[in-house]
């Protein structure tokens, strides 16, 4: 830990800058932290207050800004890779998608301070088509507050901060080992969660090539789309006939299926964790017949790429229409 303070002391800008910019990429680095102890230290002037203030904003606007112009140029798909490799990738579009659809520009603001979405908000909005200089006159205010925040936070209880670093410089490596291991734990545990939730072995999949197939043979599966509203508002395309209910709303909704048909959800979200999910409750509530669109509506778009007759569909809509309201 005294290696730390020396190191802030001396090149303080410098290590909160590439701190801020991993963070705003994606890295797993803390950039709190820093900013905390960094905010500490400028109370007795080790560091200046204004120049890991300005260090920190930059880190901020360079990488939410090169996430923001990679949403612009390759869309959902960004976003898409980004919550993959979560741990909690299906929650991670979720509240994306929640959060933007809520408050527009001001998300920015408030994905500063979700986990697993800040680094989410900003190809959104680049999707989305948000301009360059609606998307900057959020993001400097958002990097602003987020900033402010853990540098006053530091300012405040700068005594106190004291304190901890002498204990943890006094326990060295055991310190380290101890939070290395409830790091570890808690990676192994949400990953367990995940594969839990991923193992599919009792719900059965249709390909998007063989739904279409069925569709052609006269087949009419109640198709439901268990997008959020918001992501259905934000990304209105769909498969020309699907219902759209959202996940959670899905269980007030079950008596309008109770006669037996055949039901196909899907969704857009990495591994179909949300239509899998959505099907288990379904056949817990004893609808039998119910399948999963394997890779959701991309597949279904994947799909539309290589079948050329489009006179099977449903109503013989287009293959991507907006939802029905």
């Amino acid at each position: 830990m005294d290696d730390l303070v020396t190191l802030l002391s001396a090149q303080g800008a410098a290590v909160v800058f590439l701190a801020t910019l991993a963070t705003r990429l994606g890295a797993p680095v803390p950039a709190a932290p820093f900013l905390v102890v960094a905010g500490g230290l400028s109370v007795g002037g080790q560091v200046s207050f204004a120049a890991v203030l300005a260090a920190a904003l930059v880190g901020n606007i360079l990488g939410d800004g090169a996430w923001f112009l990679a949403g612009r140029r390759w869309g959902y798909r960004v976003m898409r890779l980004l919550c993959r490799i979560s741990l909690s990738a299906d929650s991670c579009v979720r509240r994306s998608e929640a959060i933007l659809g809520r408050w527009g520009g001001l998300s920015l603001i408030a994905a500063k301070f979700v986990p697993g979405v800040s680094v989410v908000a900003p190809p959104m909005a680049g999707a989305l088509g948000m301009s360059n200089t609606r998307f900057l006159s959020y993001e400097t205010v958002a990097a602003l507050i987020w900033t402010l925040g853990f540098l006053l936070l530091g300012r405040i209880f700068h005594a106190a901060i004291q304190d901890v670093l002498a204990v943890l410089s006094s326990v060295g490596l055991t310190a380290a080992a101890v939070g290395t291991l409830v790091l570890v734990a808690f990676v192994a545990w949400r990953y367990r969660r995940r594969r839990i939730a991923l193992a599919a072995d009792d719900i059965e999949h249709i390909e998007a090539g063989a739904l279409r197939e069925a569709f052609a043979a006269g087949a009419r599966p109640t198709l439901i789309d268990v997008r959020s509203a918001e992501g259905r508002a934000l990304d209105p395309r769909a498969i020309p006939g699907a219902i759209g209910i959202a996940l959670r709303e899905l269980p007030v909704e079950l008596a309008a299926f109770a006669d037996g048909r055949e039901l196909i959800v899907f969704c857009d979200c990495p591994n179909d964790e949300s239509a899998i999910a959505a099907a288990r409750v379904l056949m817990k509530a004893g609808l039998p017949r119910v399948r999963v669109l394997a890779g959701g509506l991309s597949a279904w778009r994947a799909a539309a790429a290589i079948e050329v007759d489009e006179e099977a569909l449903p109503g013989g809509a287009p293959d991507i229409a907006a939802h029905p309201a």
